[in-house]
């Protein structure tokens, strides 16, 4: 039964290499190990802003291949942190041998996929949260767990005996759910590292997958030996996946009767202690391992990608022939400018698509060595974005304020040591058209000027004529056919030289005299 079970698992995994997931996706559980990872030494992580400008949990379900919880969550916490410390030579030799050795990789997909299940999301609590300290009284449970034992079996000579077993039963109902609040935590994150022991123990045995400056072989042997102690723990994960409630009342109740579950939970606590560095160890070395795997994956599934060329020296980005991730037949562009860039173009015309199209393209091949494009160039430089920007009525904050506190932040933050790449979209157009352009103006001279490419899309044709010494000039625009409007999604150099607006609003059959208003009043502007 074994063999067939796991013959029918390796067949589902060897199917689904290369597909997106279909199961549905817990972001309050896969963040939590990024959410309260030390990120303070690292080059940048992801402001939630930028995330969502960027679409990134979207483009997260995309990219994640993985296979266990595990490495889920350290995929998330890949992609979201920018370190500029990381080589990607052990990554890309170990995708070289996952995609040579399909039979070696099923295996390793096999034993990943022990960890496949909810309780390993919890494994960073070991690492990451405080050891839950033993109650005052706990000295007090051996003594009462001994006497519940010894007056059940003297209750067989002295049936007496059984009245001291029931008293003691309420005592034990309260001190069990007493203390549950407080490790129940705990109780999901052992047996998920038991697991963890047995995975990593067995994925160093392919000596490929072992970063050679990493120490990882004595961290699997330290939580290899504290396992066993801990066997309690996988009988009952056991029971709760396998087993019908009846069997896993039976346990709970075995549990009260002898206050197994504080005793023996303090007890493996205890163990634990001094204990996270090495479990965090074997967490990213199984993270990195299924990482690889997911990375391999998706590029298994995609027609084009590339390794970017990161610079030292360039603050700009290049790209030739990018695309969108998430746009299904998305049309290719390219840029290769040396200063920043101004976008000017219609309506739905792809403005927007192809800035997050650069800065989706400029996190995973900082994160993953994986750009959806022919050829990329990425300088070092943090990444910022203001493209999605929401009223927020709890703090009575408009759009505008909302907008203008969130350019402050990014001006704050640009203009040090570092280079920056700033993708904007439509600045200021919470306010009137005259201080709009005048502001926005300002800003975007000023941020060209703090070591940053700027990529600016606007609708305010005005700034094509006050920022063309600054900035490149760039447009998308449409043809009409038949009273349809075509977009063909191409980047062209220039200034558009005529909107879609009106055009619109005569293909809808607006009044004639509103179209023709419309258009006396544009030649008379020009």
């Amino acid at each position: 039964m074994l063999f067939r079970r796991k013959r029918r698992i390796l067949k589902q995994l060897a199917s689904s290499f290369g597909q997106l997931k279909t199961e549905k996706i817990n972001f309050d559980l896969i963040e939590r190990y990024h959410r309260r990872k030390d990120t303070a030494k690292t080059f940048q992580t992801l402001s939630d802003q930028t995330c969502n400008d960027l679409d990134f949990d979207l483009f997260f379900c995309y990219v994640d291949r993985t296979t266990s919880k595990i490495g889920q969550q350290y995929l998330y916490h890949q992609l979201r942190t920018i370190d500029t410390t990381v080589k990607f030579k052990h990554q890309e030799a170990v995708i070289k041998y996952l995609q040579e050795n399909p039979k070696e990789r099923l295996d390793i997909q096999y034993e990943l996929n022990k960890l496949n299940h909810q309780q390993a999301y919890y494994l960073p609590d070991l690492f990451q949260e405080d050891t839950e300290p033993k109650s005052k009284w706990y000295f007090l449970f051996p003594l009462l767990s001994f006497t519940a034992l010894t007056s059940l079996i003297l209750s067989i000579f002295n049936p007496t005996l059984i009245l001291l077993f029931l008293g003691l039963l309420p005592v034990h109902v309260l001190i069990h759910y007493g203390l549950k609040r407080k490790t129940n935590v705990f109780l999901n994150s052992i047996p998920a590292l038991l697991t963890t022991g047995e995975v990593a123990k067995n994925l160093s045995a392919y000596s490929i997958l072992k970063d050679p400056s990493s120490s990882i072989d004595k961290s699997i042997d330290i939580i290899s030996s504290i396992r066993r102690k801990m066997s309690f723990f996988k009988l009952e994960q056991k029971v709760d996946s396998d087993m019908e409630a009846a069997y896993w009342f039976l346990l709970e109740m075995i549990k009260i009767t002898f206050l197994l579950e504080p005793l023996l939970l303090f007890s493996s606590l205890d163990k634990l202690k001094n204990k996270s560095k090495d479990i965090e160890a074997v967490f990213r070395f199984i993270g990195k391992v299924d990482s690889y795997l997911s990375i391999a994956s998706l590029r298994s599934s995609i027609e084009t990608y590339c390794f970017p060329t990161i610079s030292q020296g360039s603050k700009y980005v290049e790209f030739e022939n990018i695309t969108h991730p998430l746009v299904p037949n998305c049309v290719t562009n390219s840029i290769q400018s040396k200063s920043s860039v101004l976008l000017t173009g219609s309506n739905m015309s792809g403005k927007t698509t192809f800035i997050r199209a650069i800065g989706l393209n400029y996190i995973s091949g900082m994160t993953m060595n994986t750009c959806f494009a022919t050829k990329a160039t990425l300088p070092i430089a943090k990444l910022y974005s203001l493209i999605r920007i929401e009223d927020d009525l709890m703090e009575s904050s408009s759009y505008f304020y909302k907008e203008v506190d969130e350019i402050k932040k990014i001006i704050a933050d640009t203009g040090n040591e570092f280079n920056s790449i700033l993708l904007l979209d439509e600045l200021f157009k919470g306010t009137n058209t005259i201080e709009r352009i005048a502001s926005a103006k300002s800003v975007l001279s000023y941020l060209e000027k703090q070591k940053s490419q700027v990529f600016v899309s606007t609708h305010d044709i005005e700034l094509t004529t006050m920022l063309d010494d600054q900035f490149a000039l760039f447009h998308f625009t449409e043809s009409v056919v038949k009273s349809t409007i075509h977009f063909d999604y191409k980047l062209k150099k220039g200034i558009l030289e005529q909107g879609n607006a009106i055009r619109i609003l005569e293909i809808k059959n607006f009044p004639k005299e509103i179209v023709e208003s419309a258009k006396k009043i544009v030649c008379e502007m020009k």
